[in-house]
């Protein structure tokens, strides 16, 4: 079949051109006589619009773009980001809008492609995610005008709109937690050192370590599976073995528990461990993972309600602490039990 054009519809309408142009694009300069005669016309002849050339006219594309600076097997093994994208997908679905999403190898491709998608027009604005220190894509969206919002704290957004999470807060309540049960040796297995959200976490943890007299050791990893359950054995397998271990994600949280039953390391008896972005792997494993969480679903539709201009509140949202069965009270004896069981 045939795409209806404008000359067909002002045909049928009996006016020009122009003023059918000004109505499908939804632009003052026609009565509401006209404006009414060619919105009829159009339902009659089934109008769509051309969404190439509407970009060319500077019109809306209804669409927003989604760029991910990760490893694709990353993504399809991390439970978090399905969470977060169906959360934008419900707002902007039910609007009729759709989602453009791409995987980059860094943040340099995830830079040329904003440039990319924004001299095109191929997009109305972006969800900025895994910001980095000192990161280049905010001063480049800044640069070129690109509408945008900042999944991360307000510090990192630089004046962008943003929806985050209270890092500093969260940790502070794990570190408490775990106080409360006598650990005082824990040790965090944290994602890449250049992300910005990770740094807000090695700092927080510094300061609520210092503040309940426990000693805290931070190693970074890469938020894989193989990358947590390398660091727990390194961890438990050391001079000074924690007590308690806290994990910057589901993932790794699961393959440390697997690899300190490996090791022949009791949960909770001889190390109690935490995850972070509580999901159903955490509720999956035996011990069941003790877990920092929030509706991630929930989360990412309040991004989506932000990047359409809606006044989103709290814009820091604060995961609660979810007890399960991996953490206890810290063994008297717990730094000569796990290197007895690490060297068997």
């Amino acid at each position: 079949m045939a795409r209806v054009t404008i000359t067909e519809i002002a045909r049928r309408s009996g006016v020009s051109k122009g003023a059918v142009s000004y109505v499908l694009n939804d632009r003052p300069g026609v009565s509401d006589a006209t404006r009414a005669r060619v919105l009829q016309v159009a339902r009659e002849l089934n109008w769509v619009p051309n969404r190439a050339a509407r970009a060319l006219s500077g019109a809306k594309t209804d669409t927003y773009g989604l760029v991910l600076p990760r490893k694709a097997e990353d993504i399809g093994h991390e439970p978090y980001y399905m969470e977060f994208i169906a959360g934008l997908e419900s707002v902007l679905g039910e609007r009729s809008l759709a989602l453009m999403l791409q995987v980059v190898p860094d943040v340099a491709t995830a830079a040329a492609t904003y440039r990319k998608w924004w001299s095109e027009r191929r997009v109305d604005g972006v969800v900025v995610v895994d910001v980095r220190v000192d990161d280049p894509r905010v001063a480049l969206l800044q640069e070129i005008g690109m509408p945008a919002v900042v999944v991360g704290h307000p510090s990192l957004a630089g004046g962008l709109p943003s929806v985050g999470t209270d890092d500093a807060a969260a940790v502070a309540d794990v570190v408490a937690h775990l106080a409360g049960l006598g650990h005082r040796a824990i040790a965090r297995v944290a994602g890449p050192a250049e992300l910005s959200h990770t740094r807000i976490r090695d700092e927080a943890l510094a300061a609520a370590a210092a503040g309940h007299g426990v000693r805290a050791r931070t190693v970074h990893s890469d938020f894989s599976a193989d990358g947590g359950a390398t660091a727990t054995r390194a961890l438990l397998g050391g001079p000074r073995p924690p007590t308690a271990i806290v994990y910057d994600n589901d993932l790794m949280a699961v393959a440390g528990l697997s690899a300190a039953t490996g090791l022949g390391i009791r949960v909770p008896d001889d190390v109690s461990l935490v995850a972070w972005d509580d999901s159903a792997l955490c509720r999956a494993t035996h011990p069941t993972l003790t877990a920092m969480g929030h509706d991630v679903a929930a989360y990412g539709a309040a991004v989506a309600r932000r990047l359409l201009g809606a006044e989103v509140v709290p814009r820091l949202v604060r995961a609660a602490l979810r007890e399960r069965a991996s953490c206890a009270a810290s063994p008297a004896t717990a730094a000569p039990v796990s290197r007895a069981r690490t060297s068997s």
